[in-house]
This record gives structure tokens, sequence and C-alpha cells, in this order.
């Protein structure tokens, strides 16, 4: 049966500093890394941070780090899964690239935040548009969906995690204040009601504004199709490493049956 090795890197913003990539990739390559998930706003800062960046900054950030892991992807044989800002015409885009040995794919992120403390639907040019599946890809027998943190509060996404039989969720977050509980909570249910693994990378490091401080707290995890954490990461910089089981899945989804019932209802 298949067997895919997921890592997770848990990280604060890298900046221009390459090197510490590298120092996890080797170990990555030596336990037979398939996948690598970073969280958001590693490759590139919080997007609050940009008003005191120039955007020519920004979109030197953003392609010095698009070549890097084309060439990492190729030198280590493995599938990055990294959060990025684009700049167009219309202004900077949240995206996801899915970058590996042989090409690079966008998922552009349909629904950010929208709150007034954390207003991403507002900074960025993202389109409101009508839902599309999420990118999806497959890998050593897994079929594997892409869906940007905030997006893990919406049903659509996990319908077509249902729809389209994934086994396997990379899910890039920026999760922070005393959210830790609220969060590890949906993920194991999601994992559970839709019988499939979920990787979870979210990032460290710290931003002040005037009024409060934003303390991104880690808690990079694995959640099996049980709803059980597998593998999670505190609070310190760290990759995780594992190993997941397609028949993990399928006994899942035998043994509960929730597709099943649905089936039988046309749907």
């Amino acid at each position: 049966m298949a067997e895919l090795i997921v890592t997770a890197l848990q990280l604060p913003t890298l900046g221009m500093n390459t090197t510490r990539l590298e120092f996890y990739l080797k170990q990555a390559q030596q336990r037979g890394a398939d996948v690598m998930l970073l969280a958001e706003y590693v490759l590139n800062h919080f997007f609050k941070e940009f008003a005191t960046m120039s955007s020519a900054m920004v979109k030197e950030q953003t392609r010095k780090h698009t070549e890097l892991l084309r060439s990492l992807a190729q030198k280590y044989n493995i599938i990055f899964i990294a959060p990025i800002v684009v700049s167009k015409k219309d202004g900077y885009h949240k995206m996801i690239a899915k970058i590996s040995p042989q090409n690079t794919r966008y998922y552009e992120q349909q629904i950010l935040l929208p709150y007034a403390h954390w207003n991403e639907k507002k900074f960025f040019a993202n389109p409101v548009k009508s839902l599309q599946t999420p990118m999806m890809f497959n890998i050593k027998g897994f079929k594997v969906m892409v869906m940007a943190g905030f997006e893990l509060h919406f049903d659509y996404f996990w319908q077509k995690v249902t729809e389209k039989k994934v086994d396997l969720v990379l899910l890039p977050t920026a999760s922070t204040f005393d959210s830790h509980n609220r969060w590890r909570e949906i993920i194991k249910t999601k994992a559970f009601l839709h019988g499939c693994f979920v990787l979870r990378a979210n990032r460290l490091g710290e931003y002040s504004d005037a009024e409060v401080k934003w303390k991104f707290y880690g808690d990079t995890m694995l959640v099996s199709p049980e709803g059980e954490v597998e593998m999670m990461l505190e609070d310190k910089e760290s990759m995780l490493v594992e190993v997941i089981d397609k028949r993990e899945v399928l006994e899942h989804r035998k043994a509960w049956g929730f597709e099943k019932e649905l089936y039988l209802r046309g749907e």
C-alpha cells in the first residue's frame, strides 16, 4: 500500500537568509521526504509589514525565493508547497506555489480574512468571485489538496475533499493570539469527518502595531483520518517529518461509511 513522507517547516520569516532552509532540506532528504510544506508569511514578511517596505523589495524577495525553491526542488527531488506574495499590475496577490523539480503552479487564495484588525481582503488584490476547486495533485498514490489557512472555515472546500476523495490536505497558516485550541479542534474534526490526513504548518515570530503584539505560536501538526494528532511541534523553530499510509485513509472510510451514505442519497 502507498506511503508518503511529508514534512513541514516551522519558521519565522526567512527574509533574504536562505541558509536555514537548506539546512532543514538536507535533513529532510536523509529521511526521504517527498513533500515539504511552509507556513504563510515565511517567504515574505507579514502583510502589515509591507507598509515599511518598497514594492520593489517585496517583488525581489518573492523572485529570489521562487528561484531558490525551484533550484532546491531539483537538487533534493522534493515538492514545495509555499505561500507567496505575487506582485501584479493591480497590486499584491496572496498565492500558494507548488514548486516541483519539473514545474511551478500557483493557487490563488479565494477567501481572505476581512476583519478590521486583519484585513487581507482589503490589502490584497485577490478577486472576489465564484469559488473554484482548489489546487490538487497526485503523488505516490495519494491525492493531495492545497487549502489556504482561512479557507479551512468554509464547508465548500471540505465538500471538495469528500467529492474528490482527497487523502491529504496541506494547510499553511499564520495563526496568532489565543487561537491554539480552536485550530487544533477544527483540524482534528475536519480530518475525521472527511477521512483524510491534514498537515498544517504554522509560522513563528512576532509583529507589533500601536495597540497589540501579534505572536505566531507554531503548533505545526499532522492529524490522521481518525482525528488524532500524530505529531505536533510546539513554539520553537523546528521541522516535522512523518510517514503517512494510504491504508489509514481507506480503513477509516470503510469503517465509518460517511461517503457511502451520501452516495446512496444521490450526493
